[in-house]
Formats: structure tokens, sequence, C-alpha cells
């Protein structure tokens, strides 16, 4: 098992915060070969500045798009605030670089505790 650092922008402080309060259980990513390696049982170190705190991975999932994710996962175990699948897409076009990525490597899901 292995811990990685899981890093968030000052500008996304709270998703952070969504994170650490259980808000946010499921956290996502683009699949990238960055995230690859990443298994379940490792652990996950969330950083912001100099705040961090630690959870488990508890389960693993790949998606192509936006969509697919949240035909398994709900919405509001990813992106609490949100009320739309295409907010929630709006959001990962709003992150550098992301909307591309997606579309080239599709999304992890990180099912935390």
């Amino acid at each position: 098992m292995r811990n990685w650092n899981i890093r968030f922008r000052a500008i996304d402080r709270e998703r952070f915060e969504e994170v650490r309060s259980g808000r946010k259980s499921v956290e996502t990513r683009a699949a990238t070969i960055k995230y690859q390696p990443i298994i379940e049982g490792d652990t996950m170190t969330f950083v912001c500045g100099k705040e961090h705190f630690t959870l488990s991975v508890k389960k693993k999932n790949h998606f192509q798009s936006p969509k697919a994710l949240f035909k398994t996962i709900p919405l509001k175990k990813v992106m609490p605030d949100l009320k739309s699948v295409t907010d929630a897409e709006k959001r990962y076009a709003s992150y550098p670089g992301y909307a591309e990525k997606i579309k080239e490597f599709g999304l992890f899901a990180f099912e935390l505790k």
C-alpha cells in the first residue's frame, strides 16, 4: 500500500473542505498516467496550502466521461454543491486542460473512507 498526495489549488479550497467534512465521499481525477497506479487500500493525503489530512481508497472506478460516471455514482457524492450533470461538466471544463485530459483518458472515481 502506498500514500499519494492529492493537491488542491487555493482557488479550489471549497472542494478540499468538502472532502475533509465527508460531504464529498468520491474524489475524481482525470485518469492520466499519474493516477493509474493508485489502488484500493492505498491512502490519499489531501493537501491545500499548509493543511492536509489522509483518507483511504475504498474503491476505484474508471469512467470514459462525466455522463458515464454520474450514471453509476450519484452527483452529490462527487460534487455535493451542484444540482446537475451539466453543472458538473462545466466545473470539469473550468479546470486548466481538464476537458482534453478527460476526453483522452476518462475519469477515475476514488471512493474514500
